[in-house]
């Protein structure tokens, strides 16, 4: 295994461990301690813990190299993995939102909420500190990896932080504001679960463009032009084509040379356009470079 790779399932297995110990606090606080807003962050952990498995999973297939059937390897698997991620967070979020609605439209029509107890309160303050630590944790090391997957999976463990802060507010409210504020328990879990659906969207959406082949930002493709410019020897290019496989880029373009020049002094200068570009890009960078004579004026 790859040492990437290692690292990569160190932290997420390290999410793993701490999703594990807070699904069964948090299911026990909210049966326990008598919070609907905990049962409903328990589930949202309960997601978290599934995007972990997915990461796991995910990310060994998209380490695999090139193969007969992957010419380009299997970078669009991390891809996939984190598109799921997004997803699942949305509809957590959803749930969350259908949940905490019910329940206070069921407080407005006069139906009694049962006041929380100390213990959800105290579950929902260590929530809050262990889901913030793993998100600087877990956003740290994904950057440092440039690892789509593991950022994304950064970002859940901070909406699960979110929620859980939500999820304080709603039962500290509950149980020291009064009876007729035992309603800010589920009205918490509305509020937080808009923030959830709009951070499944926000990863779902770089995801989806790259599975449908989307091309490179303008400001990274002007990097390519004027690195490939650079080169001495190359006097012009056109017919650009860039998109992302993974955490790799693939760059597709026509290089324009002295047609009087031999095949091995071309190939030089391609090869010089290609190594510049790896330098920016990094080693993992699909470049193809077609070469073509500057037309004769």
């Amino acid at each position: 295994m790859e040492t990437r790779e290692k690292d990569i399932y160190k932290v997420t297995l390290i999410g793993s461990a701490v999703n594990a110990v807070l699904i069964v606090l948090k299911f026990v606080a909210g049966i326990v301690g008598r919070s609907s807003a905990m049962v409903a962050d328990a589930v949202h952990s309960l997601s978290d813990f599934i995007t972990d498995v997915i990461v796991l999973v995910f990310v060994r297939i998209s380490g695999k190299p090139y193969d007969r059937g992957h010419d380009y390897g299997h970078g669009k698997f991390e891809t996939f993995a984190t598109m799921v991620i997004g997803l699942i967070l949305a509809v957590a979020g959803i749930a969350l939102f259908v949940n905490g609605a019910r329940l206070c439209i069921d407080c407005i029509h006069g139906r009694d909420l049962p006041e929380p107890t100390m213990l959800a309160l105290v579950i929902a303050v260590v929530s809050v500190v262990s889901k913030e630590w793993l998100y600087r944790y877990t956003v740290v090391r994904g950057r440092g990896l440039q690892s789509n997957a593991v950022v994304a999976n950064a970002w859940h463990h901070r909406s699960d932080a979110i929620s859980s802060l939500g999820t304080l507010v709603g039962v500290a409210g509950a149980m020291f504001l009064g009876e007729r504020w035992r309603v800010l328990d589920p009205l918490a879990a509305v509020v937080v679960s808009i923030f959830i659906i709009k951070s499944g969207y926000d990863i779902m959406r770089p995801s989806i463009d790259e599975l449908l082949e989307a091309s490179l930002p303008e400001k990274e493709e002007n990097e390519i032009c004027a690195t490939v410019l650079s080169v001495a020897g190359i006097d012009a290019m056109h017919r650009l084509r860039t998109r992302r496989i993974g955490n790799a880029v693939a760059i597709d373009f026509h290089a324009k040379m002295d047609g009087d020049m031999t095949l091995a002094q071309a190939h030089a200068i391609v090869t010089e356009a290609e190594l510049r570009l790896k330098e920016r890009f990094g080693e993992s960078a699909i470049i193809t470079i077609h070469m073509e004579p500057v037309e004769a004026h």
